[in-house]
C-alpha cells in the first residue's frame, strides 16, 4: 500500500525523467505540481482511489491523466510510464541527482552537451574542459559541482546513501504493512538506522512470524520495489525505485532478541559482545547466547539468553545498551548507560518560524502544534534582514512581530510564548542586528547561513565572536552543512565547544534529517566541553516537528544527557537561563 509520501516520490521521479529527456515543459509541470499535490493531501490517496478513484480527479493540481497513473501504481505496483522513461536514458544519470545543487534540467545538459552518461563520466567532462563548453557552465559552477562531487564522495564508499530522515519513514511504512500480515509476531527496523546514523545505506527488517511464505509475499508485493534481489525462506532483499536496498529477514519468535542485537550492530559492538561471550565460555551469535561444553569444542550447548536484548547483555554482565550509544565511541560498557536525553523530556522548542519569514504557519498556528505536542515554551524565531531570500525582517517588521507574539501570549495560558529572531551570523562574525534591537529579545539563535566556505581559521574566529556575544543564546546549526550535499563550515570545535561553556552558550542539535548539526561527535565535544547543548526543530511546518527523533537520536549518539539539554529543562530553569546569561556573561568578560 504507497503511502501518499511514496505516491509523491513516484511522480516527481516521472518529472524528472521527462526534465532529463526534454520532455514538454507543461507536462513535467503537471507531475511536479501533482507529486505536492500528493504529499500535501491529508487524507490517504490509496484509500480515495480504492472507494472512488474519480474523486483523486478532484484534488487540486490532479488531472485525470495523472490520477489514472496514481490508480495504475496503487493497483499493479508500477507505473508504464515511469519504466519507459527509465528505459529511455543511460541508468547513471540518475546517480547525478543526488549531487547538491544539479537538477534534471542540469542533468539534461550534461547527457545531451557534454557526452555524460554517469559520475565517472561527468567528472571526466570537467577534468578535459569539456564541461566549460556547456551553455551556463561557467568557472564558478564548475568549481560548485566539483565540491558536490567530493562531498558525495566523502559520503561513502557506497554509490548511494540515504539520510536518516528519508529512510526511517520508509522502514516504519514497510514494517506497518509487515505487521498487518498473518502470523506476524514481532517487526522491527535494525542496522544503522536503528543506530541514528545520519546516513544509512540500506534497510535491515527483522520479523518473527507463523508464516514465512505469507510475510515473504508481503515483502515482495509492496509498492515501490523496483527489484527483486532475493527471495529465500528467512531472506529476502529488493531495491526500491531511488536504489535504496532493503532487506528483510525472517527469524523464530524465541531469538528474536538476538537477531535484533546482532543485525543492528555496530560491527565492533558485536565483535565486544562476542569477545566477552568467549571469555565467559560462551558464543553469541544471531541465534542466541549458548553456553559452550566444557569437554567440546563442537556445537554449541544450552540456551542462556535469546529472546530479549536485555537478557543477553545481563547474562553478559552488562548494561543494556541503548542502539544509539552502539558505535564504542570510547563508550566504557562495563559502567551503567548515562542518563541520556530522551524524546519525551524535551518540553520546549527554541527556534521556530513563521509566515513572518519563511515559515508556514501563523502565530497562532505555530503555538497551537506546541501546546499539542505538550511545550511548556515556544521561541518564535523568524530570519533577520540579511536572510533576504527567507523574506528576512527588518528591524521596523521584527518591532511588529515582536508586538505581535507578545499580544498573542493572552491566548495561550499554558504555553510560555518568546520574541526571538534567528539572527545572521556575517562572515566577519559580526550579527545582523545591532545590540539595541537584540535586547529587546528574549531569545536569539545566531546561525550562519552564507559564506560556508570559509577557511577553518576564519570560521573559528566568527563563530568565536558570536558564541561570546552577551546577548546570544543559541548558536544554530554551527557549521550550516547540508548531509550528502555540502560540507559547511569546518572551524575548531574543540575551540568553539570550550568557548560555549564558558559563556553559557547552547550550540544547537538542528533536527531536520538534511542537517543535524551539531553532528553527534561534534555533541560529544560539547558534552567533553561541559557546554550546553540545544535540541531543535527549526520548525517551518507543522511536519518538522516529527523531525525532533532525529535530533534526539543524534544527541544520544553524542552521549547528551537532560541535565546538559536545555530544552529539557523546567520552565522556570529555562526561563532563568535566558534572562541570566547576558549578565552573566557580561560579568566573565569583565573579570
Amino acid at each position: 500500500m504507497p503511502t501518499n509520501a511514496e505516491i509523491a516520490a513516484t511522480l516527481t521521479a516521472i518529472a524528472d525523467l521527462l526534465d532529463i529527456t526534454g520532455a514538454n515543459a507543461f507536462k513535467v509541470n503537471a507531475y511536479r505540481k501533482a507529486s505536492r499535490a500528493a504529499e500535501a493531501e491529508t487524507q490517504d490517496l490509496e484509500a480515495l482511489a480504492v472507494a472512488d478513484p474519480s474523486v483523486l480527479r478532484k484534488i487540486e493540481g490532479i488531472g485525470e491523466s495523472i490520477a489514472a497513473k496514481i490508480v495504475e501504481l496503487i493497483t499493479t505496483h508500477r507505473i508504464a510510464e515511469l519504466e519507459r522513461l527509465r528505459s529511455e536514458i543511460p541508468a547513471g544519470l540518475i546517480e547525478l541527482l543526488t549531487l547538491q545543487g544539479v537538477g534534471p534540467k542540469t542533468v539534461h545538459l550534461f547527457w545531451t552537451k557534454a557526452g555524460v552518461t554517469d559520475l565517472a563520466s561527468l567528472k571526466q567532462a570537467i577534468d578535459s574542459g569539456a564541461l566549460a563548453n556547456v551553455e551556463r557552465m561557467g568557472a564558478k559552477t564548475i568549481e560548485n559541482l566539483r565540491a558536490s562531487i567530493a562531498a558525495r564522495d566523502a559520503a561513502g564508499a557506497q554509490p548511494t546513501r540515504f539520510r536518516l530522515g528519508q529512510a526511517v519513514p520508509i522502514a516504519e511504512s514497510m514494517l506497518a504493512v509487515l505487521r498487518t500480515t498473518r502470523g506476524v509476531r514481532q517487526a522491527a527496523f535494525a542496522g544503522s538506522a536503528r543506530r541514528g546514523r545520519e546516513t544509512v545505506g540500506d534497510l535491515d527488517l527483522l520479523v518473527s512470524c507463523d508464516d514465512h511464505a505469507a510475510v515473504r509475499q508481503a515483502f515482495l508485493s509492496m509498492p515501490g520495489i523496483d527489484r527483486v534481489l532475493a527471495n529465500g525462506d528467512t531472506r529476502c532483499a529488493a531495491q526500491l525505485v531511488g536504489g535504496m536496498q532493503v532487506d528483510l529477514r525472517i527469524v523464530d519468535d524465541s531469538v528474536f532478541g538476538a537477531a535484533l542485537l546482532y543485525f543492528t550492530g555496530s560491527k565492533d559492538h558485536n565483535v565486544f559482545l562476542r569477545e566477552r561471550a568467549i571469555n565467559a565460555q560462551m558464543r553469541l551469535n544471531e541465534y542466541g547466547l549458548h553456553q559452550v561444553p566444557s569437554d567440546s569444542d563442537g556445537p554449541v550447548g544450552a540456551l542462556v539468553a535469546a529472546h530479549s536484548e536485555e537478557s543477553i547483555y545481563a547474562a553478559l554482565g552488562l548494561p543494556w545498551v541503548p542502539p544509539e550509544r552502539r558505535e564504542l565511541h570510547g563508550v566504557d560498557l562495563e559502567q551503567p548507560p548515562m542518563d541520556l536525553v530522551e524524546h519525551h523530556q524535551v518540553r520546549a522548542e527554541l527556534h521556530a518560524h513563521t509566515t513572518a519569514s519563511d515559515g508556514s504557519l501563523t502565530i497562532h498556528e505555530l503555538a497551537s502544534l506546541a501546546v499539542s505536542r505538550g511545550f511548556h515554551s515556544l521561541a518564535i524565531t523568524d530570519h533577520s534582514k540579511a536572510s533576504a531570500q527567507a523574506n528576512g525582517l527588518s528591524v521596523e517588521r521584527l518591532l511588529r512581530h515582536i508586538d505581535a507574539i507578545r499580544a498573542a501570549q493572552a491566548d495561550f495560558p499554558t504555553l510560555r510564548l518568546l520574541a526571538g529572531s534567528e539572527v545572521d551570523i556575517l562572515a566577519d562574525g559580526r550579527l545582523d542586528y545591532d545590540d539595541e534591537t537584540l535586547a529587546l529579545l528574549d531569545v536569539v539563535v545566531a546561525s550562519p547561513h552564507a559564506s560556508l566556505r570559509q577557511e577553518p581559521s576564519a570560521a573559528t574566529k566568527r563563530l568565536l565572536r558570536a558564541i561570546t556575544h552577551p546577548l546570544v543564546h543559541i548558536i544554530g546549526h554551527p557549521t550550516g552543512r547540508i548531509l550528502l550535499g555540502r560540507d559547511g563550515l569546518a572551524p575548531d570545535m574543540h575551540e568553539l565547544t570550550a568557548a560555549a561553556a564558558e559563556s553559557g552558550t547552547a550550540l544547537e542539535v538542528n533536527c531536520h534529517w538534511s542537517r543535524l548539526d551539531l553532528r553527534d561527535t561534534h555533541v560529544k565535544m560539547a558534552v567533553a566541553a561541559g557546554a550546553l547543548v540545544a535540541i531543535d526543530c527549526d520548525i517551518h511546518g507543522a511536519e518538522d516537528v516529527d523531525n525532533l527523533r532525529y535530533g534526539v537520536a543524534t544527541a544520544r549518539r553524542g552521549g547528551l544527557t537532560r541535565k546538559s539539554c536545555v530544552n529539557t529543562w523546567e520552565q522556570s530553569a529555562l526561563l532563568a537561563w535566558l534572562k541570566n546569561k547576558k549578565s552573566a556573561c557580561a560579568l566573565r568578560s569583565s573579570r
